[in-house]
């Protein structure tokens, strides 16, 4: 629906603290910010763009998120579980980190032809102590060697070592990781980043689904 009304342009996917994307704000446990309980980051249309058609709140959380913020002595629930593609327009921070390779990053609907967009996921429910920013990162390991993957953020596995996904032609899947080292414990804190898992089919899957290199 936005793509429909934007002239097939894709929505922002804003990676600052106070702009405007799909929704705003970086999230974290600090008590102090206001990003982890504001629900007007996910429903003021003036910087969250996907306000005027998502309309409530609560689709931003997974169910299955425990996530809270303590805050003056009183716990409070995190607004947001929900990550969106870096690779859906975005900036490209993580794409090439393995490969060195120039990406795909799609700016516009037609963008997805390249790829298929049933077999490009646009949003995830990320790990509660690793989601911060509004994208989630993945490192493109097609053609790499083993050794070389690494996890950039961690997926969510809330529901039985599953996480759910949702792809660009409307599907959404619970897909079920494979390797221990994706599925973390959730400890309330913010958790290491950008770590080394060699082997790990669960990135190669990630890498699969995230975008396609560029071609001359």
């Amino acid at each position: 629906m936005y793509t429909d009304d934007h002239s097939d342009n894709l929505v922002w996917n804003d990676l600052t603290p106070d702009g405007s994307g799909w929704v705003r704000g970086i999230m974290d446990y600090w008590p102090g910010n206001s990003h982890n309980t504001n629900i007007a980051n996910l429903t003021n249309p003036n910087y969250a763009k996907l306000a005027p058609y998502t309309q409530s709140p609560g689709i931003y959380r997974c169910p299955g998120d425990r996530s809270t913020v303590t805050i003056g002595g009183r716990r409070m629930a995190r607004v947001r579980s929900l990550s969106m593609s870096q690779a859906m327009n975005s900036r490209d921070d993580w794409l090439s980190y393995i490969t060195k390779a120039k990406y795909t990053v799609f700016r516009k609907g037609s963008d997805l032809n390249r790829m298929g967009a049933s077999q490009a996921y646009v949003f995830i429910d990320e790990h509660p102590d690793s989601v911060n920013y509004g994208d989630f990162a993945v490192s493109m390991n097609d053609g790499a060697a083993a050794g070389s993957i690494h996890i950039i953020d961690y997926p969510a596995s809330n529901h039985g070592s599953s996480g759910a996904l949702s792809f660009a032609d409307g599907h959404a899947e619970i897909h079920r990781w494979m390797d221990p080292r994706t599925v973390k414990q959730v400890l309330l804190k913010p958790m290491t980043l950008v770590v080394q898992s060699p082997g790990n089919v669960d990135m190669r899957y990630m890498s699969d689904h995230a975008s396609v290199r560029l071609t001359d």
